[in-house]
């Protein structure tokens, strides 16, 4: 089990002991890694204690904050078994539905499983924030499934071979595991209320997201720049016509400079939005080029490592591995 944690000390315990119950019940070996991305609070002390105390717990602590898709990497890179389950650590994601998820990837037919709530679990301008970060994944993206996207996820180990050089300050697991894989399912689960504090998503750090998905994985903005370009070329001729015409036929007065303004109006316009966008696509070159780590882990700790298995030889076999994704300040 692995979970990025962030201001949740006083849930991890009963989160802990909740997981760690119910893979044991399904008698499938597994770990807890517990991943404190740079949590303000008493998160670290909490979960290192957890670590000291029982023997399937590891604590991973993160230098600072970096987010919570960052710290998703930084614990699914850590995993050691076949299978990554990932979830709230506030426990809006029942442990007792992760069954659901495993079943679902029984034989080969996936690779890759989101548990979609029975309801949505979020207020009504978060979830619409949220359906149209994802419809512009798909659009924009190409993600044929990321309707079906949401934090409560299961997949192969091996998915994380497809972005094994991902690096830079700007991660996004999703789109980064829909390099690795197209057999992608959902199913429906129960979700509970969030028990402890509020949420640190909030509609700034969705729009950031998606800004940081556009920007870092896709020449979409580029090719908008373009077409922007192209449309108002296409309104300056139109304009310009026009123009000519009134000269023409002899009907030029003064109100022409309104025209004439317009027209600079556009097309300055035009050029700052191309520049902007272009200006994001150098930013981000130049802050790769500088070599900016996507974590760095602080300190670990545990109490001992995890036994050593035989191949698995089905899917009841494997091993699975859980990382938490709780909300992160970004």
């Amino acid at each position: 089990m692995v979970i990025p944690c962030y201001r949740s000390g006083r849930t991890l315990p009963a989160l802990t002991a909740r997981l760690v119950s119910v893979l044991r019940d399904m008698s499938v070996p597994h770990e807890v890694i517990l991943v404190v991305d740079g949590s303000p609070d008493d998160t670290w002390e909490v979960a290192a204690a957890l670590a000291r105390q029982v023997g399937a717990v590891r604590a991973i602590r993160l230098s600072r904050n970096y987010g919570q898709h960052n710290a998703l990497v930084a614990g699914i890179r850590e995993a050691r078994f076949d299978v990554v389950v990932t979830m709230d650590d506030d426990l809006q994601h029942p442990p007792e539905q992760i069954p659901l998820l495993l079943s679902a990837l029984e034989g080969d037919r996936l690779d890759l499983v989101y548990g979609l709530p029975h309801e949505e679990e979020h207020g009504f301008v978060r979830s619409l924030a949220s359906r149209t970060v994802k419809t512009g994944m798909s659009c924009v993206l190409g993600i044929r499934n990321a309707q079906k996207i949401s934090a409560f996820r299961a997949f192969r180990t091996c998915l994380r071979d497809g972005f094994r050089e991902l690096s830079g300050p700007h991660a996004s697991v999703d789109v980064a595991l829909s390099w690795s894989t197209t057999k992608v399912g959902a199913v429906r689960v129960h979700m509970n209320e969030r028990e402890h504090g509020g949420s640190n998503y909030t509609l700034r750090t969705l729009v950031r997201h998606t800004a940081n998905m556009l920007l870092g994985y896709s020449t979409a903005p580029l090719r908008i720049a373009s077409y922007l370009g192209f449309v108002t070329g296409a309104i300056g001729l139109v304009l310009g016509g026009v123009v000519l015409w009134r000269f023409a036929t002899g009907d030029t007065t003064v109100a022409g400079f309104t025209t004439v303004a317009s027209m600079v109006a556009i097309f300055s316009s035009a050029q700052l939005i191309s520049i902007g966008v272009l200006g994001e696509y150098i930013g981000r070159i130049h802050g790769g080029g500088l070599g900016r780590p996507t974590y760095v882990v602080r300190e670990r700790t545990e109490l001992s490592a995890p036994v050593s298995l035989p191949a698995p030889q089905s899917a009841d076999d494997l091993l699975y591995t859980s990382v938490g994704s709780g909300p992160h300040e970004q």
